[in-house]
């Protein structure tokens, strides 16, 4: 499924790509790849509150400091809630930025290899095979509680609000 009109990058209209999820929804099952190349699906959090945030890439300064915001957030949240990170970025570059920026509390995943998660939430970039920025939080019974898919790609997510709909 494709959608035109959802974001933008610096203006000009992107593509989105995979099928869009609401809040209400069934979260969709995907699976990634964590930084030493070992699959991680959502299933391995059944049970805990799973925050998403999705970046096109860690080599960017917005997504820099979208991955430094939640990590530093993550220390006031309780044990029965998982962060994740989930782009493009190859799971060793991945590795490099976290012990580089000292990223201790939020799991980065890469979708690189099938775009999994891209597909299954609807924010695979066609024009660039990046995803779009936007945050995902799925309740402890498997529902998406909260989405915000960032109208331009540039930009940052609210993080109050996300933050808020964690709590």
């Amino acid at each position: 499924m494709e959608r035109t009109g959802v974001i933008t990058f610096q203006g000009g209209g992107l593509t989105l790509l995979g099928t869009e999820v609401k809040v209400g929804d069934k979260a969709p099952e995907f699976t990634a790849l964590d930084n030493g190349l070992g699959a991680v699906a959502l299933k391995d959090f059944m049970g805990k509150t799973v925050v998403i945030s999705v970046t096109p890439s860690l080599d960017t300064p917005v997504c820099d400091r979208q991955l430094r915001k939640f990590n530093e957030s993550a220390a006031g949240l309780g044990t029965d809630i998982v962060v994740l990170n989930i782009s493009m970025d190859l799971p060793f570059a991945n590795a490099r930025f976290c012990a580089a920026a000292g990223i201790d509390r939020v799991k980065t995943l890469s979708d690189h290899k099938d775009a999994s998660f891209a597909m299954a939430y609807g924010l695979l970039i066609k024009e660039l095979r990046l995803l779009a920025r936007a945050i995902v939080i799925i309740d402890k019974t498997g529902t998406i509680k909260y989405i915000e898919v960032v109208p331009e790609v540039t930009n940052h997510p609210d993080y109050e609000k996300a933050l808020a709909a964690v709590k």
